[in-house]
């Protein structure tokens, strides 16, 4: 049985094996222990023993001992806040596949809508990109079992497994009248946190999914396709659904497109918890008009990113407001295979403003709708009236057909994404204003075009 005397050595070694990882020295550690078992409420022990013994005795099965104290210390960290956490074996590892990008999976991005798993998008060489997965595929049935209104953690957990396993989706596709069946044999996955793409010529999208180790590594890579594309007038980050992630890799998100200034602060308890990361010199879209997407799935990692470049006005943030959650999480390996999960600072803007329980608020709110364009009958220009005249400046002409399938072009994320569209239009807006002057070099006129789209964003939006 365990004793009052047992358990305030057993916290107190604890304490002694975990506070060194959290900053502090070796002496620190051994008075803070000392300090700790000294001020144990010996009455609360005695309770604690009671129950731990009446558990051990009379509970109708039997548990070991290892496991009931597991059970204490995920039971005392649940207590503390919803983000502080006891990580298990299995737990720990997903921690660091989330972290690193790589599991055993199918490796598609999901996402929810009208309560079904939906495929965002299959990643490129990976099992679901070769099974013909596509984007819009919605997943009905995982190996038989309906997936409707399995939450997106749920899923995720579902499709990965050990390598060489196999599962079938039964998958709904728009244009197939019958629901059909696809088996994919999970491999390593390499997920990439960024992706990118042109949404129009000069206009780029990023969307980042979530911030692991390599996210600023990825989103520099992902900036330099779009680069060959051509002049990149404006981008769109989208962050939405981003739980966050890596504190390191948003700094390194925010320092891409600043040329300097403070990113983000923490503070807690422990001076090892003070920090402060700034910006380096350099803005990979060389001043371009940023438009950064949000809304209450945007979280952490993501909120400081759409924070920080809102404090210095280098980005206009839209969607709706952001998540809330303005704590720092520290793990604490305990041992090889198990660690603890401990919220041990809060992070503010460099405004100083605390996201915590609040939420990024985005300086246009714009839902997420579904959007159906009201069309009048077809209507003849003058283009296709028979004789016409030349266009004056020899330009090319406008005809009802060409204006049709411009338009069909523009319906794409017209209908599929309105708040993608949104942005994108706030960052034509943004170019009607913004007049760039030819400069001497390009370090002279990156800063005049990003201070002219900050007065621009202040005053006119």
């Amino acid at each position: 049985m365990f004793t009052p005397k047992m358990l305030a050595r057993l916290l107190g070694a604890a304490a002694l094996t975990a506070l060194p990882l959290m900053g502090l020295s070796q002496g620190d550690s051994e008075r803070a222990s000392l300090e700790a078992e000294s001020r144990l409420p010996l009455e609360d022990l005695r309770s604690f023993a009671k129950v731990f013994e009446q558990i051990r005795q009379g509970y109708i099965n039997e548990v070991d001992d290892s496991t009931l104290l597991e059970y204490a210390i995920k039971g005392m960290l649940q207590g503390l806040d919803p983000h502080s956490a006891y990580l298990d074996s299995r737990s720990f590892d997903d921690l660091q596949a989330n972290t690193t990008g790589e599991f055993a999976g199918l490796g598609i991005e999901v996402g929810v809508e009208d309560d079904y798993i939906t495929i965002i998008t299959p990643m490129d060489g990976t099992p679901a990109e070769r099974a013909g997965l596509r984007a819009g595929d919605v997943i009905l049935r995982l190996s038989g079992k309906s997936m409707r209104g399995v939450s997106l953690d749920q899923a995720v957990e579902k499709m990965r497994g050990p390598v060489g396993s196999s599962v079938t989706l039964t998958i709904g596709r728009k244009g197939h009248k019958e629901p059909f069946d696809v088996t994919v044999k999970r491999d390593k996955v390499r997920v990439y946190s960024v992706r990118g793409e042109m949404l129009e010529e000069g206009y780029g999208y990023l969307r980042i999914s979530q911030f692991q180790l390599d996210t600023g590594g990825d989103l520099m890579r992902a900036m330099k396709k779009l680069k060959k594309e051509g002049e990149l007038k404006g981008l769109v980050v989208d962050l939405r659904n981003n739980p966050g992630g890596v504190l390191q890799s948003s700094v390194e998100v925010v320092d891409a497109f600043l040329e300097e200034g403070l990113v983000v602060y923490t503070e807690g308890r422990n001076e090892s918890s003070n920090l402060r990361y700034s910006a380096s010199a350099g803005d990979v879209t060389g001043g371009a008009p940023l438009v950064v997407l949000i809304n209450d799935g945007s979280a952490s990692a993501a909120e400081i990113v759409a924070g920080a470049l809102q404090d210095h006005r280098r980005a206009v943030v839209m969607g709706t407001d952001s998540f809330g959650k303005g704590s720092v999480q520290t793990v604490i390996p305990i041992n090889d295979e198990r660690a603890i999960k401990l919220t041990t600072a809060l992070y503010f803007t460099p405004k100083g403003r605390s996201i915590q329980a609040q939420g990024i608020k985005p300086d246009i709110t714009v839902e997420r709708v579904k959007v159906t364009r009201m069309d009048g009958r077809a209507r003849t220009t003058e283009a296709d009236l028979a004789g016409h005249l030349g266009n004056g400046n020899g330009g090319e002409e406008s005809g009802s057909e060409d204006r049709k399938r411009a338009k069909a072009k523009q319906d794409d994320w017209y209908s599929r994404d309105n708040q993608v569209f949104e942005a994108l239009n706030v960052l034509k807006g943004l170019n009607l204003y913004v007049r760039r002057t030819p400069a001497a070099s390009e370090e002279s006129s990156a800063p005049a075009a990003k201070d002219q789209v900050a007065r621009i964003r202040a005053e006119d939006l």
